[in-house]
């Protein structure tokens, strides 16, 4: 995954990850990640089989650098709401802006599939990731007690709206 992307340009390096959809061959990378990020509600390789089986409706990215992929994101296209499905970035990929990169790219996926709000769920602990989607400008809409399980979680459910006419809507 070297050298120049144009001529001209100097070559991508390991910090310099690139955005791409998946690839049925990344799931069994994409599965051993979420069981080092995710262990009690990690998907298996199985898991991301369905998930990539069910495209068009669905849509992953990974972040990859020359030494293999530091973030992933996945997003499912259901009308007006498009829900995020999963983002993780791997630890030595962590504090460069990836995550928010990803989810920029769904935000902008979304859009241009006419969905007018992104919703998700997120652990309540989960502190890294309830702070991007703070920044990114997600409210919370509900929580469901105890949803992650092992650990009686609750389950934090945000949402954000595409467009800025709908935030001074109230919609």
């Amino acid at each position: 995954m070297t050298g120049s992307p144009l001529p001209g340009l100097a070559p991508r390096t390991a910090t310099d990850p690139v955005l791409r959809d998946l690839r049925w061959t990344d799931l069994a990378v994409l599965a051993g990640l979420e069981a080092g990020l995710f262990a009690e509600d990690a998907w298996t390789e199985a898991t991301w089989w369905s998930e990539l089986a069910a495209r068009p409706r669905r849509d992953y990215v990974v972040l990859e650098t020359d030494e293999g992929i530091v973030g992933y994101a996945g997003l499912d296209h259901g009308g007006e709401v498009a829900d995020v499905m999963t983002i993780a970035v791997a630890p030595a990929g962590r504090g460069r802006g990836l995550g928010s990169r990803l989810l920029a790219e769904l935000e902008d996926r979304a859009r241009r599939r006419g969905a007018a709000y992104l919703m998700l769920e997120v652990r309540a602990d989960n502190t890294a990731a309830r702070g991007l989607y703070a920044r990114s400008g997600f409210a919370e809409l509900a929580v469901r007690r105890r949803y992650y399980q092992p650990g009686d979680v609750d389950a934090l459910v945000l949402r954000k709206p595409l467009y800025p006419s709908q935030e001074s809507h109230g919609e």
